[in-house]
């Protein structure tokens, strides 16, 4: 996502993407219980815990340049830590567990982690955040330009380590950057709108989510050198997952109690992102109460007044379901693969990812 996005006046904020893999509240009676979905350990696969620790340093001083303020800003959230997801993923899909990661499988990580990272600098721009891995944002700590170029900066790096390994990893790179850029802005242009459609919403996740997903587990499919049948399956995997991903973080969104998120219950709903619980709502027999409230900024109590129409409409059922037929099509994809650790080690991460939902 580009500056000239980003610099142009006021835009309503824009949800977070892909950061909550470690809270998941199961929902029942008393207290939700937090449930820690740990990618890593999901996964299991042989030699990926010690890749991934070679992978840390490594990203770091993909962005350090030696000028102390520019390296201290691209490197604010590599240093908060996080899940490392996406990196883990192509890690995974080069190796199968059979062999330590190549410095290449390990640089195609690191070019799909900046990107990620430059489009969370962005975001928090957009949304005008204040924290994020549980540190204070660039944007909050240095202002909203430097958190804009310093964000296009890690775009840059992204970009010419991707051309170092290759024309075929360059061009994924690029083009997932145009479909990030897409669903951005199909997020943007669909805020606040009630009749947003649900091909808006799958147009959007597809975009600030499934994408970038589905290029992490297909780069990992380039630098081992994999062929067409084993990439189109990493593809399909990831793109998959990808969406149960934000499904699952769209319907916690709703479910959840203030707090246990890092963010107020039903922050979408306040900042105009109508995620698929809230379209089916708005479609149901009383969806036009939700109307009435929806469409514009909410304050605390109409938040709560919507959050829980929302909930006792049939839209949080056919969120999961939604959710569990992306989680059959990810280990469909997953039992095309050659590697059996991969195969099993995929599939447990999708199911996994279910984990503390509600039961549809």
């Amino acid at each position: 996502m580009g500056s000239c996005v980003k610099c142009t006046g006021r835009v309503r904020p824009t949800r977070r993407q892909g950061e909550r893999i470690d809270e998941v509240i199961s929902s029942g009676p008393g207290t939700p219980i937090v449930v820690i979905v740990d990618p890593l350990a999901s996964l299991s696969i042989p030699l990926l815990g010690e890749d991934m620790k070679r992978f840390e340093p490594l990203l770091a001083e993909s962005v350090v340049i030696g000028d102390p303020f520019l390296d201290q800003v691209t490197t604010h959230l590599i240093l908060a830590g996080g899940k490392r997801l996406r990196p883990m993923l192509a890690i995974a899909s080069a190796t199968g567990g059979t062999r330590e990661a190549s410095q290449d499988d390990l640089l195609g990580g690191v070019a799909l982690e900046l990107m990620h990272l430059a489009s969370l600098y962005h975001d928090d721009v957009m949304d005008e955040a204040v924290v994020r891995r549980n540190v204070e944002s660039v944007n909050a700590r240095y202002g909203n330009l430097i958190a804009i170029v310093a964000g296009d900066y890690l775009m840059a790096r992204s970009a010419a380590i991707a051309a170092d390994l290759g024309t075929a990893v360059a061009g994924l790179l690029a083009r997932t950057l145009a479909l990030l850029t897409q669903g951005q802005v199909s997020e943007v242009r669909t805020s606040f709108k009630i009749d947003r459609s649900v091909d808006d919403y799958y147009e959007a996740i597809g975009g600030k989510t499934a994408a970038l997903m589905a290029t992490s587990c297909r780069i990992g499919g380039l630098t081992a050198g994999l062929g067409t049948s084993e990439l189109d399956a990493l593809s399909a995997y990831g793109y998959a997952l990808g969406i149960v991903f934000q499904l699952r973080d769209d319907i916690l969104d709703v479910v959840a109690i203030d707090g246990q998120l890092g963010k107020p219950a039903g922050q979408d709903l306040a900042e105009g992102i109508y995620t698929l619980p809230v379209l089916v709502a708005l479609s149901d027999r009383n969806g036009a109460q939700l109307a009435e409230i929806l469409g514009g900024p909410l304050d605390e109590d109409a938040r709560e007044i919507a959050r829980r129409l929302v909930v006792a409409s049939p839209g949080i059922d056919e969120a999961l379901a939604e959710a569990n037929r992306h989680v059959s099509a990810a280990t469909e994809a997953a039992a095309e693969l050659s590697s059996p650790d991969l195969q099993r080690g995929f599939a447990a991460l999708a199911s996994e990812l279910m984990l503390g939902l509600p039961v549809g």
